[in-house]
């Protein structure tokens, strides 16, 4: 039976040191949360298995020999528990995300070990695809880059302006009021690509609440369709308005601009995906979040996986 554990208490990093204050301690918990009692053999999938004396486990139907981290997001680490825990805290608890330079400081180790450490919690992030959005939505659309203006003429890109994508990339954002994201990068923000979107992730007879943009024309067919004229310095009539997902672009933009000052397209995904949980989960505790990040932490998570495109 597996363990569920509950960190709603922890306050502080210094409640969390206090608590796994030994390596031992830390693989033990991790033990437990995964296979409680009964330890099964990552690689075979049988029962039949014991601790050696050094803590590590042996497998009797297969002679496979792991430890508790195989197949989670620690596996092959050199870098202690302590120190991973430490890591998943400070970014449950800071609102506009850490960067690798402060977490290197913070946890000591190089910048090069915390940038890796960042990238593999943040696919704890990655957003859930059987989970519906209803009620009242509100969905947008933005863009990150692009910005000409400090370039040398000779460098910069013509007809960069408005929608084009040249030099930009487009992510499309759909927001419950008082409720949920859900916010992915998108090649385009043309119709024939929001649309399904929309119908994916939006339950149907929602009411959504759009600006004027031609691409959400037709959504009327499926759901209630409310439209703010943006165009004539329409922000908020009648109850219509698109404040919550432009909410969530300004709180976007503060990690982004604010922590990261520079995300690649390569892994832009995983960064959105961070600020949907933390948009998600604003009214939980740090401890919640840290329980909730330690809930998904069993699943294989490798090297190849982290250097691979969003």
């Amino acid at each position: 039976m597996r363990y569920t554990p509950n960190f709603s208490h922890f306050n502080s990093l210094f409640d969390l040191v206090s608590y796994f204050n030994s390596e031992k301690k830390c693989e033990r918990f991790i033990s437990v949360n995964r296979w409680g009692d009964d330890v099964v053999c990552p690689y075979c999938g049988h029962h039949h298995c014991y601790t050696r004396t050094d803590g590590r486990f042996k497998c009797r139907v297969c002679n496979s020999n792991f430890s508790c981290k195989v197949g989670t997001i620690f596996d092959n680490t050199k870098i202690p528990l302590l120190k991973w825990f430490m890591a998943m805290y400070l970014i449950s608890c800071h609102k506009k995300g850490i960067s690798s330079v402060q977490l290197a400081t913070d946890i000591n180790v190089s910048q090069k070990s915390a940038w890796h450490i960042l990238q593999k919690i943040r696919i704890l992030f990655q957003q859930d695809d059987s989970v519906a959005l209803e009620g009242e939505v509100e969905c947008d659309e933005m863009y990150l880059g692009g910005r000409e203006t400090n370039k040398h003429q000779s460098r910069r890109t013509e007809g960069t302006q408005g929608r084009s994508t040249k030099t930009k990339t487009p992510i499309f954002g759909m927001v419950e009021r008082f409720g949920n994201a859900r916010v992915i990068k998108v090649s385009d923000t043309k119709a024939s690509t929001l649309r399904p979107i929309i119908e994916q992730f939006v339950a149907d007879g929602s009411h959504i609440f759009t600006d004027e943009y031609q691409a959400y024309n037709g959504l009327g067919e499926k759901y209630i369709h409310s439209v703010i004229q943006h165009g004539v310095k329409e922000y908020s009539k009648d109850g219509i308005t698109t404040n919550s997902i432009e909410g969530f672009w300004a709180h976007f933009k503060r990690m982004v601009f604010g922590t990261y000052h520079f995300v690649s397209t390569k892994y832009l995904q995983r960064y959105i995906d961070e600020a949907v949980y933390r948009w998600n989960t604003q009214i939980d505790g740090e401890g919640d979040r840290f329980t909730t990040m330690l809930n998904n932490v069993i699943g294989l998570c490798t090297y190849e996986q982290v250097k691979m495109v969003a």
